[in-house]
């Protein structure tokens, strides 16, 4: 049995490296079974497929941060006046940072694979993600929604889509931007400070009335 949880979680670390940095489309099984030193047995054996190996990989961290997420936010709301766009999104701060416990870089490597799964039209991975964990998505998008009331429907579906297209892209660029910051500024920042940087950034353009 432990010989059977090593190998799956070998071929986990190797797939969720390789797909982080190289993309789901561009990653192949053969490259992941080489890093992970296993054979596409294994891989067949656990996983069953490419599809649910990107799955098993975003599952480790989703499994921890969506249901962390969804608690925040409906602790926060039991408070009697409104939450803020600010507010809402400050709830994720705790979740993302606690998967840096998933893995050491879990939160930088969790928005990467999520960009990832976006940027290359992985259909699959959306209706994976609406259907295990639909609920704890429809927490976030109601706390949003009844924030920010005069955004219509369809435009806070883009608003929705291009702040997680801020964030991926800002963690995914963290230690460059550090060290311009650094350089430039002499600022020093750890991750959690870069996101609650971008963080206000995200609720004002949320929130700015349609013109």
């Amino acid at each position: 049995m432990a010989s059977r949880t090593d190998t799956k979680t070998r071929i986990l670390d190797a797939a969720e490296k390789l797909f982080a940095e190289r993309g789901f489309s561009e990653t192949s099984l053969r490259l992941i079974t080489s890093k992970a030193e296993v054979n596409l047995a294994s891989v067949n054996y656990h996983f069953g497929s490419k599809k649910e190996l990107i799955r098993a990989v975003l599952a480790r961290y989703l499994d921890v941060f969506m249901p962390s997420a969804a608690n925040e936010i409906v602790s926060l709301q039991q408070a009697p006046e409104q939450a803020s766009l600010n507010e809402i999104f400050s709830t994720l701060i705790k979740p993302l940072l606690e998967l840096n416990q998933v893995r050491t870089g879990g939160t930088i490597i969790f928005l990467q694979l999520l960009g990832r799964g976006y940027i290359e039209s992985q259909g699959h991975l959306r209706w994976f993600i609406t259907t295990h964990y639909g609920e704890h998505l429809a927490t976030f998008v109601s706390a949003v929604t009844k924030s920010a009331p005069h955004i219509p429907a369809v435009e806070m579906f883009w608003r929705l889509h291009f702040t997680l297209g801020t964030i991926v892209f800002t963690m995914a660029s963290a230690d460059a931007l550090n060290e311009i910051a650094a350089a430039d500024y002499d600022e020093h920042n750890d991750t959690e400070a870069i996101i609650r940087k971008v963080i206000p950034y995200m609720a004002a353009g949320v929130a700015v009335p349609v013109s």
